[in-house]
């Protein structure tokens, strides 16, 4: 995939991004997305590396459901929250960017590199960093302002209190942007930093539309068919509270195996997500 460069003097270098204090001189990019990618309607999802279970499914749900909209999802390449909300985007087809602390042709973290080629099929890698740089641990801090200044607002799904996710709402912040946060249990550290950004006066967000509506789009009105038989019937239960396997089999009165059959089907279909053992419903409209 061929590397190139916009230069903040330049026509194709976005306009929200020039707008924040201190734009990169050099922004280079790297995938099938055209420079203009970056001028369309943007929205960062970020948040912990060390995520709970609860965090990696909201934010793919989120980036499934606001790419599905038609808004680019912004985030860091990152493992937790970063990767769950560039892999949300993907599973709608949609559009997304993943900016790097590091030179343009390296993937970071090298684990991401599988991610990184999905996401440059048809979005955007982007870097201020040309060619050849290593990542260092100052470089990050400075790229949260780049996944900031693409975007008009910013959503924290998970934020330990000293969290990189902090940096980049702050400079969200700086920018006049807005800053939405999703809200985390109160006895969870992992959640510490973005629900003190609530009680800064952040926006709370319980579902996409909620995103949505800051961009001026109107969710999906068609709703989504029930799943039949048993496999709607664990769907309705999972919609009131997360639960395992032998949780949902002793209340239902229906085998291991016959349960974990249907969690797969509504798996696949994108309507529930595992972590450590744990079913969620995903649909947040």
């Amino acid at each position: 995939m061929s590397i190139r460069r916009v230069r903040r003097v330049g026509p194709a270098y976005p306009p929200l991004l020039r707008a924040i204090p201190d734009p990169p001189p050099v922004l280079w990019l790297r995938g099938g997305g055209n420079a203009e990618l970056l001028a369309q309607p943007s929205v960062a999802v970020v948040g912990a590396r060390a995520c709970s279970s609860y965090g990696r499914s909201v934010a793919r749900t989120l980036g499934r459901e606001l790419a599905a909209a038609g808004l680019v999802v912004v985030s860091g390449l990152a493992r937790g929250i970063d990767a769950e909300a560039h892999r949300g985007a993907l599973d709608a087809g949609g559009l997304t960017v993943a900016v790097l602390g590091c030179g343009i042709d390296r993937d970071y973290p090298a684990a991401h590199r599988e991610l990184a080629s999905r996401i440059v099929e048809n979005g955007l890698v982007v870097s201020e960093y040309e060619p050849g740089v290593e990542p260092s641990p100052w470089r990050f801090p400075a790229r949260n302002r780049i996944i900031a200044g693409l975007c008009a607002a910013t959503v924290v799904v998970e934020a330990r209190e000293r969290s990189g996710a902090l940096i980049t709402a702050d400079f969200a912040l700086e920018d006049g942007r807005e800053v939405m946060v999703v809200p985390g249990e109160i006895t969870s550290a992992v959640s510490a930093g973005s629900n003190a950004l609530l009680r800064l006066g952040a926006t709370p967000v319980t579902a996409a539309a909620d995103v949505l509506e800051a961009y001026g789009i109107e969710p999906g009105c068609e709703p989504v068919a029930p799943p039949e038989g048993l496999a709607g019937a664990l769907l309705e239960r999972l919609a009131e509270g997360p639960a395992g396997i032998d949780e949902l089999a002793r209340t239902s009165g229906i085998a291991p195996g016959e349960v974990a059959a249907a969690l797969i089907e509504l798996e696949l279909a994108g309507r529930v997500s595992e972590g450590d053992g744990v079913y969620r419903a995903t649909i947040m409209r």
